[in-house]
């Protein structure tokens, strides 16, 4: 892959720095959108390594991308890393300039466990932050613990003995948690007033049946989606770790998806700057 990155630090207050690496290269006079980047890894593994491919499709699209090294369980439960990824995400917008433009729109995008914490980090925003999101985008996303949905079962995966169950048994922590819906999207009662989201999934993908449905809630509770189901063999979400899928057709897939959905956000920006100009 020709992508190159540089890697970096984040400081978040009293804790320690969050180890970053960042993708894509700023043009002069421009405004890239500036993307935080969360990884796979079942909550419990994952690297900045195993989130390049991701980070570099997302940056070819346009962005750049602050890929974090958020912190694991079991040693982290809820809400550890989504406490985390907060920090780093207020971080990256009080500091736009930095890493990308002073007007620079913010995104968060995940894959799988990532996926999960950018749902996350979109619902927290919107309770505790009005503003700090352009757009979400959720690639094969964890956003229910409950595993009984039909593509779940489909991939001999389910609520027991299977990577992704063992993932959230660990990163609960307790069961009462996954009625929380910073943990668990799916389950939120009020999703109305999100940013923007981008929702992918593929047909052989274990989450397939999750993301429809949370991209079917969004979008009825008036939220702007852009949702796709990308044709198998895709081999995901595993394959979303592997630098050499690359050269797969989903990947170009995903990349035009993005490079589409940063430009809708962009142009509803311009849309409502127009309706509410800034007073002279």
């Amino acid at each position: 892959m020709a992508m190159t990155w540089t890697d970096d630090s984040i400081e978040v207050g009293a804790g320690a720095p969050v180890p970053v690496r960042v993708y894509g290269k700023r043009q002069r006079g421009g405004t890239p959108p500036l993307v935080l980047h969360l990884h796979a890894g079942a909550f419990v593994g994952g690297t900045l390594e195993s989130g390049q491919l991701v980070a570099s499709l997302l940056a070819e699209a346009g962005a750049i991308v602050v890929s974090a090294d958020y912190p694991l369980a079991p040693a982290h439960i809820f809400p550890d890393a989504l406490r985390a990824t907060l920090a780093v995400l207020n971080a990256l917008h009080q500091n736009r300039a930095r890493w990308a433009a002073k007007k620079s729109q913010v995104f968060v995008a995940g894959e799988e466990a990532g996926g999960n914490l950018a749902a996350g980090l979109a619902l927290v925003a919107r309770d505790r932050h009005p503003g700090l999101l352009a757009g979400q985008i959720l690639i094969s996303p964890m956003l229910d613990p409950l595993m009984g949905t039909c593509s779940i079962r489909s991939a001999d995966a389910g609520p027991v003995g299977c990577q992704w169950a063992d993932g959230w048994h660990q990163y609960l922590g307790s069961p009462e948690k996954a009625a929380h819906p910073y943990a668990a999207p799916l389950n939120s009662i009020r999703l109305a007033g999100l940013a923007p989201a981008l929702v992918l999934t593929a047909q052989d993908d274990p989450m397939r049946d999750e993301s429809q449905r949370y991209a079917r809630r969004l979008r009825e509770s008036g939220v702007a989606v852009q949702h796709d189901v990308l044709t198998a063999p895709t081999g995901w979400p595993c394959a979303l770790a592997s630098p050499e899928s690359a050269a797969e057709p989903w990947a170009a897939a995903l990349r035009e998806r993005a490079m589409t959905f940063f430009a809708a956000t962009a142009a509803s920006r311009l849309s409502a700057s127009a309706l509410h100009p800034m007073p002279a």
